[in-house]
């Protein structure tokens, strides 16, 4: 196994299994082919075509899409068809800043092939021995990743919040982190990816910060969602990625992002240095 192995499990896709997913006139999504023939029972929402889905022009309105998607899903959920709404709104536009077309519910995402954001934040601190990271180990009951290691916070970035808020609210439920904490925070940039899962796509964007955690402080998990944290050496943490599956799959590239930043991958001791550089931040279709 190699750091460029985690990459290619990030990036696994084959277009030509979808059709472009069009919202008045722009391409927000990517639709599996079985599910274009599922939404083809949808004629007054959804227009089928051989080579793409659109949603009826009929429906002109932010709020009039977004009702019309609630209410197939919906119907859908009733037919043992889709998973059940989680009841967190992700918003679908054509580009990160571009005003949202509809929204949708999280749970039906990929199944659209959606642009969907991230925060994700590493925790660490300063020793006299070198750096040391904040790793999170999720709960055994989570229904994606669980048992598999985790940054100190993380989470999909919903409709009516800004990512920083969004990062102390995660910050805050997930590592029990007070705003004081988290304020110290620092964007780091952005990593994209896309993966074909057996109903869809996810053309994601993780939006990166780091934050070095003041000495005394101990996240602990008040959610649920997170089983523990452990502070590892970042040496070790540089190994286990690099040989093992341990880690939640994209995890894998925020942590190879961090270890270039902060020098723990050098171009001199890494052959798929430039490689790594450049697949970080492959280009979403």
């Amino acid at each position: 196994m190699s750091f460029l192995d985690h990459l290619d499990t990030c990036n696994a896709h084959d277009l030509s299994h979808f059709r472009p997913f069009v919202v008045a006139g722009q391409r927000v999504g990517w639709v599996k082919q079985a599910f274009a023939g599922t939404l083809a029972a949808f004629p007054e929402v959804f227009i089928v075509e051989d080579d793409e889905v659109r949603l009826s022009e009929h429906l002109a309105s932010f709020e009039e899409r977004t009702g019309a998607i609630r209410r197939v899903i919906d119907a859908l959920v009733s037919q043992g068809e889709a998973p059940k709404r989680r009841g967190e709104d992700y918003p679908a536009a054509p580009a990160f800043g571009k005003p949202a077309l509809f929204l949708i519910d999280r749970s039906v995402v990929s199944w659209f092939g959606i642009r969907a954001y991230g925060v994700h934040m590493n925790g660490y601190v300063r020793t006299a021995e070198g750096l040391r990271l904040w790793i999170g180990k999720r709960a055994k009951d989570k229904p994606v990743a669980p048992g598999k290691f985790d940054n100190i916070v993380a989470g999909g970035q919903p409709a009516g919040l800004g990512l920083f808020e969004n990062l102390r609210k995660e910050a805050r439920e997930e590592a029990d982190l007070p705003g004081w904490v988290t304020d110290r925070a620092r964007p780091v940039g952005a990593l994209t990816y896309c993966q074909e899962t057996e109903r869809g796509l996810k053309p994601d964007t993780l939006f990166i910060y780091d934050l070095e955690i003041p000495a005394g402080v101990v996240p602990k998990n008040t959610d649920g969602e997170m089983e523990g944290f452990q502070l590892m050496k970042v040496e070790d943490v540089v190994e286990r990625v690099r040989s093992t599956d341990d880690f939640t799959f994209n995890v894998n590239l925020v942590l190879i992002d961090f270890f270039i930043r902060h020098g723990s991958l050098a171009p001199e001791s890494e052959p798929d240095y430039m490689d790594l550089l450049r697949r970080l931040r492959s280009p979403l279709p």
